[in-house]
């Protein structure tokens, strides 16, 4: 059961699908077109260097997803006090 990837022709979007023998043709999560290209998948190969660059990658986002949490805290705070003064 290969599991092949998509781009989807109508908005852009990339998907991967499990393909099943008596499987229906897949469709585009997010904007269900049936207009699918098959596109070459990523190789899955795995240096010390590629992880600790998705490591740093991870990192960063995580990071960034700290900071607009506790900037969106902040908000909610003030919004807040200035409801109940």
């Amino acid at each position: 059961m290969p599991i092949f990837e998509y781009r989807c022709r109508a908005c852009g979007n990339e998907l991967e699908h499990l393909v099943l023998e008596a499987a229906p043709q897949p469709r585009c999560f997010a904007c269900g077109s049936a207009e699918l290209e098959r596109i070459m998948s990523r190789s899955a190969v795995s240096s010390q260097g590629t992880q600790a660059r998705a490591t740093a990658g991870l990192r960063a986002e995580n990071r960034a997803l700290r900071q607009d949490h506790a900037r969106e805290e902040v908000k909610r705070v003030e919004a807040h006090a200035r409801d109940h003064d």
